[in-house]
């Protein structure tokens, strides 16, 4: 299924849409500045740096659903991502990725991919182990959580928030997609 024509808002305001970005492959990731995983913005950052120049791009989606770890305003997200880890690629307006105020961009990826690659019932376990009740499937279940998309707008693959940004079944999924 490819993803329809959704309205976007950037961090600072502007208005985008997914449309913009398709003939690029997209990694799209639910972020949040306040998690054990926000250092994969570092990893993130360093596939956008090798591959931005064959057509590749990451987007951001911070979001604020998971332990309330993405507290602060579009602004001060922006900011966080430029000054701690020298973030370039599209960070988005902070909306919602889970429940009845899911973002209708994750509401399609979701449909699109139900299933995600990488190890998510060891992350569940964890989540448990902290006396959380992690989402079932198909939901997202944590920050860092990552769509692969085709040029043509086909998600091609989906990796749990543990797949690390130099993962190797996630960089040869991008390579392939190139």
């Amino acid at each position: 299924m490819a993803l329809s024509n959704i309205a976007l808002t950037r961090g600072d305001g502007s208005a985008d849409s997914i449309e913009a970005h398709l003939g690029k492959v997209l990694l799209i990731v639910n972020v949040a500045s306040q998690c054990g995983l926000t250092p994969q913005y570092s990893g993130l950052q360093a596939l956008y740096d090798k591959y931005a120049d064959q057509g590749f791009e990451v987007l951001a989606f911070p979001a604020n659903d998971f332990g309330a770890q993405e507290p602060g305003t579009d602004a001060e997200i922006g900011t966080f991502c430029e000054t701690s880890f020298g973030v370039t690629f599209p960070v988005f307006a902070k909306a919602g990725v889970v429940g009845a105020d899911k973002q209708p961009l994750y509401a399609e990826l979701i449909e699109a991919a139900p299933t995600k690659m990488g190890d998510p019932e060891a992350f569940r376990e964890k989540l448990r182990g902290f006396g959380m009740t992690p989402n079932a499937d198909p939901e997202v279940l944590w920050n860092f959580e990552k769509f692969l998309v085709g040029r043509n707008g086909d998600v091609i693959a989906r990796f749990s928030p543990t797949t690390a940004p130099d993962d190797a079944e996630l960089i040869g999924a991008i390579e392939d997609a190139l």
